[in-house]
């Protein structure tokens, strides 16, 4: 399932990015001395104690702009607060409380989400006493923390994850499919189609998909839960305005999805948008197939096709064992071929190979001396489905590079096929 999100908010220059990358461990965010260095929404996986949640840092806060970048460093932190399960309203305790605050605070407080108050660059106890000043918010708990030093960062994250909501469940069980792409490739016509009916709002200007949305469609009486994201857009085009923020509403469906459909506009190939979502469904582990979409635009098919796949081939190489199909969401071609293909996907997902049949095949994987020294394959045992993931068990891990693991896994799918899912295969020392 979707997890909780977390976003620290605040004016500009009080830690948010130095808090966010304490949280997600690493240096993730430009980390300046300059007020406003974070433009952009950046958002991270992270965990503490066993809870995971999507923690994501804003841009600073100026309710009354000076001029149009914080203009849209205020938008897009009003965004952020309408995507937070929790809010960290981030203040500087060195610099003390600004009228800015007041106004964020009460912005914060009406739009009925939890919120913490926690009061930075607070590195000691005897320093804890510039909270008192922030109690005029009229809030009635404020957390002393240093982001830079650690200073009360585990009490912090206690009452964090104290917060959080319970990860909801999903209603059903019906295989869940998240149709992903750029703006204007034809997610919602092909849902639509797939449905049988106008179930989400069409409409040839790009982003007007800015959520997510659940659709069941059945195919010979077998129900599949359909997702329409928002569609993801390039920085450089999006610029600070709603659509730059369809990322984070994205990854989401994607992470509660069983495979991924990759649309890709037969008119224009593969794109450096296509490549990022691409990237992301890899990331999250999922099955994935890649649609040509608007297929019916195309003027010569078989040479088109023939290019876009070399295409795919060459930019998309990370993901060479997803399966291509041709379709058009307006016309309703080849649509139906999409349902067999998915089972196909779900099923190699969570294919199990026996121990004795893994070892038969290691038998014939020999890989080069390292530093003079024979590296010898002990065994190999499936360790998980969905994906599929499996440990190799060596005399000398470290003489098994990254391009060893890519050949082994090239064999396995020569031998296993695992269609349209990445594996993961884990090097282990035989004790």
């Amino acid at each position: 399932m979707a997890k909780p999100v977390v976003v620290i908010i605040g004016r500009p220059n009080v830690g948010k990015s130095t808090l966010f990358n304490r949280i997600v461990g690493s240096r993730a965010a430009i980390v300046e001395d300059i007020p406003g260095v974070t433009r952009d929404r950046n958002y991270m996986d992270a965990e503490w104690e066993g809870n995971t949640f999507v923690v994501v840092d804003t841009g600073g806060f100026y309710p009354q702009p000076e001029d149009d970048i914080f203009g849209q460093i205020k938008e897009q932190a009003l965004f952020a607060v309408d995507e937070a399960d929790l809010i960290i309203h981030l203040l500087d305790g060195k610099e003390g409380m600004n009228p800015y605050d007041k106004e964020l605070s009460a912005l914060l407080r009406a739009s009925g989400k939890k919120v913490l108050w926690a009061v930075n660059k607070i590195d000691a106890p005897t320093k804890e006493t510039r909270l008192y000043e922030f109690y005029d918010l009229g809030v009635d708990e404020l957390i002393p923390v240093s982001a830079t030093t650690g200073y009360n960062f585990d009490e912090l994250m206690h009452k964090v994850i104290s917060l959080l909501p319970p990860a909801p469940k999903e209603t059903t069980d019906y295989p869940k499919i998240a149709v992903i792409g750029r703006p204007n490739v034809g997610k919602s016509t092909l849902i639509n189609a797939l449905i049988g009916k106008k179930r989400l709002l069409v409409s040839p200007i790009p982003g007007t998909t800015r959520d997510s949305i659940d659709s069941i469609c059945t195919y010979y009486g077998k129900k599949y839960l359909l997702i329409d994201t928002a569609g993801i857009r390039r920085k450089a085009k999006a610029g600070y305005s709603l659509e730059r923020f369809a990322m984070l509403r994205a990854m989401r469906s994607i992470e509660r999805c069983d495979v991924s459909l990759l649309l890709i506009d037969a008119s224009e190939g593969v794109v450096a948008e296509d490549q990022k979502i691409a990237g992301m469904a890899h990331r999250y582990e999922k099955g994935i197939i890649f649609l040509i979409n608007k297929w019916d635009l195309v003027q010569e098919p078989d040479k088109a096709y023939k290019q876009l796949l070399a295409d795919i081939k060459r930019k998309l190489w990370f993901l060479d064992h997803a399966p291509v199909l041709t379709t058009s969401g307006l016309k309703k071609k080849r649509i139906t071929k999409l349902f067999p293909l998915i089972d196909e996907v779900i099923k190699e997902r969570r294919k199990r190979i026996s121990t004795a049949e893994l070892n038969r095949f290691l038998k014939d994987i020999t890989l080069p001396t390292y530093k003079g020294k024979t590296v010898k394959l002990y065994y190999m045992t499936q360790v998980g489905t969905e994906p599929p993931a499996f440990s190799i068990f060596t005399n000398l891990p470290e003489g098994i590079k990254d391009a060893h693991i890519r050949y082994i896994e090239t064999r396995l799918r020569e031998k296993y096929s695992f269609k349209g899912t990445p594996i993961k295969i884990y090097i282990r020392q035989k004790k």
